[in-house]
């Protein structure tokens, strides 16, 4: 990375001229709070007594005789309170935010995740809490709204555009230069300006790092292979950034949607319309249309399709450090039901990415070899999503039984 927070030709910071001052602020407390190990202790802390690291690397033994090939091992960020990985970058966030003395922080969310993580760490630590969601992701990930209201939250649905998390994005970007003196951006992924892809990848390295120790515990070697989904790209970046320059192979699976057109994916990457571009204050590969506008995404999955990627991850690829490649939606259908099946083990929509990428090459693979699958976020929050997919009529009638009795 550079001192302009470029990783390559990606990241920088393009804000508006009012958000400079908040920015460098925000850039000097977080430098020296990664100098203070009085910080950084207190960040281990929490993540230990109210997150509950470490979390745990599970051998898939059903998983890998079904498969034939290679030892199948699952990063258990499920395990977290909260049920993701987005626990560990709003602890740092959080602690930080208190140290500058903010009093207010806003958050973007897709599936919910990160936005159920802010809320739940702004109650612990007593800071107010706004959350913009699109509108369209409030619908398909409703048990995470109603837990951030709970929480004491404001929920704010976005309506624009796509009514996704890129508008959500931009939705608190529009809050935080209006905002910004009392105020910090608590993003949930690692995009953005300086040193927002930075931080939020420094505090998910946490995951890479446990897995490092429990691979030589456990089994003695590093694994050959690690597989995460990639939106935003923060879990990918958890697990990832530690094993760069290894002999582990980084593979990164995002969402291939229902086809190849505009609007039928969310693919940055092997893909021609992923373009670079600068947008929502940084720079980075962003799927454009025709005109060099920002495009429409899918996904089954409410936090993988967003239009752009982490430029960490964007320059890794570009060096040959990362291997990009894609699963549709009825793959990750399909690699669900498979874990749930052989593991016992629920995964979000998002993981479950991860996991038809990992199980496609696996069986490829020598069973002396050894993959990692991070498990991003248990699938809870995806059951109405899951229900539709899978056609489970006896759901679907329970829910309108439910609201006919009118309670």
């Amino acid at each position: 990375m550079s001192d302009q927070g470029y990783f390559g030709q990606y990241g920088g910071s393009f804000i508006p001229e009012i958000l400079y001052s908040s920015q460098q602020e925000l850039l000097k407390h977080y430098r020296e709070a990664m100098a203070d190990p009085s910080f950084i202790a207190k960040v281990k802390q929490e993540m230990q007594q109210y997150s509950g690291r470490p979390t745990p690397l599970t051998f898939c033994a059903n998983l890998t005789e079904q498969m034939g090939g290679a030892q199948i091992y699952l990063k258990r960020e499920d395990l977290n309170h909260s049920g993701a990985h987005k626990m560990n970058n709003v602890i740092g966030q959080g602690l930080l935010t208190k140290r500058m003395g903010k009093k207010r922080v806003i958050a973007e969310t897709g599936a919910g995740q990160h936005g159920v993580a802010t809320a739940l760490i702004s109650a612990r630590l007593g800071l107010e809490c706004t959350i913009y969601m699109g509108a369209h992701d409030i619908e398909r990930q409703y048990p995470n709204v109603f837990w951030m209201k709970q929480l004491g939250a404001t929920v704010i649905p976005v309506t624009t555009g796509s009514q996704t998390l890129t508008d959500a994005l931009d939705e608190a970007l529009r809050d935080w230069t209006s905002s910004y003196e009392d105020t910090h951006y608590l993003i949930g992924t690692s995009c953005g300006c300086e040193p927002f892809p930075e931080m939020v990848a420094g505090f998910q390295s946490v995951i890479g790092e446990e897995v490092k120790e429990q691979a030589m515990a456990q089994f003695g070697a590093m694994p050959d292979k690690i597989y995460a989904c990639v939106g935003g790209g923060s879990n990918a970046c958890g697990i990832m950034l530690p094993f760069v320059g290894t002999e582990t192979e980084l593979i990164g699976i995002e969402a291939g949607g229902r086809g190849d057109g505009i609007g039928e994916h969310a693919m940055r990457f092997n893909n021609d319309q992923a373009k670079f571009g600068i947008s929502q204050g940084y720079a980075t590969k962003f799927i454009q249309d025709d005109q060099g506008q920002l495009a429409p995404t899918h996904s089954i999955s409410a936090g993988l399709d967003y239009v752009g990627v982490s430029p960490i991850l964007a320059d890794l690829a570009d060096r040959g450090l990362v291997r990009m490649t894609s699963a549709n939606d009825e793959e990750v259908i399909a690699a669900l039901k498979t874990m749930i099946r052989a593991e016992g083990i629920i995964p979000a929509l998002e993981s479950s990415h991860a996991i038809a990428g990992g199980l496609r090459e696996a069986a490829e693979l020598d069973s002396s070899q050894r993959i990692v699958i991070n498990i991003s976020g248990r699938g809870d929050k995806d059951i109405f999503t899951i229900a539709k997919a899978l056609d489970d009529q006896p759901f679907n009638d329970f829910l309108r039984s439910y609201l006919a009795q009118g309670k």
